[in-house]
C-alpha cells in the first residue's frame, strides 16, 4: 500500500471517529491509562468497560472559525474530543473523562449585534452583553469509514447574565446543520468558491505505539443553517420575549448553502487501546 493510501484510510478512521464520537453517552471510568498515555483516559478500557474497543484516540480542534449567515465566529478555545473504537470503525464510546468538550466560543457583536437592540446597553452594560456559541451534535452522523465526514450539529447560544434563556439555538435535532467536512478541496454552490483543506503530517507520538498528525484543516463551505429556535429575551429575570425573529434578521438566518463556512485546524493522536491499557 502506497503512502497516500495509507494517509487516506487513516484520516478516514480519525476523522470518523470524531464525528461519531458525542452521539453515545458515557460509561463510568474504571480504570486508568498506563503511564506515558494519560491523555487518553476518554478512551474505554478494553478490558473491563468495553471488550470491543481497539483503537484510543484525542483529536483537539486547536482554531478555525464557523460562519453562518453573517455572524463569523473564531474558534479560540481548543476543543477536545477523546474517546475508543472497534475494529470497523462503529461503536464509539468514551469514558466519564472523556466526549465532546463544550466550549463557548465569544461570538463578535455580543448581544447587541445578535438582537440589534441597542437600548440594552443602557440597561445592562457592555460585560452582561457577551454572547458565547457552544457548538453540540445534534444526532448521528453518517456512515463511519466514509468521506465526507458528515455532522449534524446545533449551535447554542448562551450569556453570562442569561438574557437569552437556557434554550436559544440554531439547529436543532430535528432541523440541524449538516457538516460535510473534507480535507480535499469543496464544491459549494454559488456565491461560495472551493476552498481546500490540508492533509496533516503524520509522525510517531510521545510513546510507543501512538501515531500523531499535526497541521491538518477540515473544510466545508456547502451547508445550510437553520432559523433560530428557543430564543427569548429574559429582562430582570422573569420577563421572557421571543426574539427569534430578531436573531434571524440580525444573522442573515435562514442562510442558504453556498452562503456559510468553516475551517477548522485539527490535531490528533491515534493508538492501540493495548497500549492505553496493557
Amino acid at each position: 500500500m502506497n503512502q497516500s493510501s495509507i494517509y487516506s484510510r487513516l484520516l478516514v478512521i480519525v476523522g470518523a471517529a470524531v464525528a461519531m464520537l458525542a452521539v453515545l453517552a458515557p460509561i463510568a471510568s474504571a480504570e486508568e491509562p498506563a503511564e506515558g498515555y494519560k491523555q487518553f483516559a476518554g478512551c474505554p478500557s478494553h478490558k473491563t468497560e468495553n471488550p470491543n474497543i481497539v483503537t484510543c484516540f484525542r483529536s483537539v480542534i486547536t482554531g478555525g472559525h464557523f460562519q453562518m449567515g453573517s455572524k463569523d465566529v473564531p474558534i479560540e478555545k481548543p476543543i477536545e474530543l477523546n474517546a475508543g473504537y472497534n475494529s470497523k470503525g462503529g461503536e464509539f464510546s468514551y469514558t466519564s473523562k472523556g466526549g465532546l468538550t463544550k466550549v463557548p466560543q465569544k461570538v463578535p457583536g455580543g448581544v447587541i449585534g445578535l438582537t440589534g437592540l441597542t437600548w440594552l446597553l443602557e440597561l445592562f452594560g457592555v460585560e452582561a452583553l457577551t454572547l458565547y456559541a457552544t457548538t453540540e451534535l445534534a444526532g448521528p452522523v453518517g456512515p463511519p469509514l466514509a468521506q465526507p465526514l458528515t455532522l449534524p450539529i446545533k449551535v447554542h447560544l448562551t450569556n453570562p447574565a442569561g438574557l437569552l434563556g437556557n434554550s436559544c439555538y440554531v439547529g436543532s435535532e430535528s432541523s440541524p446543520i449538516s457538516l460535510n467536512l473534507i480535507y480535499g478541496t469543496t464544491s459549494p454552490p454559488p456565491p461560495n468558491e472551493p476552498i481546500t483543506g490540508v492533509l496533516p503530517h503524520l509522525e510517531q507520538g510521545s510513546a510507543k505505539g501512538i501515531t500523531k498528525g499535526t497541521g491538518a484543516t477540515l473544510v466545508d463551505n456547502s451547508f445550510a443553517a437553520p432559523g433560530a429556535n428557543g430564543c427569548k429575551l429574559v429582562l430582570f429575570g422573569f420577563i421572557p420575549i421571543s426574539i427569534n425573529g430578531l436573531v434571524n434578521e440580525q444573522s442573515g438566518l435562514p442562510s442558504p448553502a453556498g452562503t456559510n463556512e468553516t475551517r477548522q485546524n485539527v490535531e490528533f493522536e491515534i493508538v492501540s487501546s493495548k497500549f492505553v491499557y496493557p
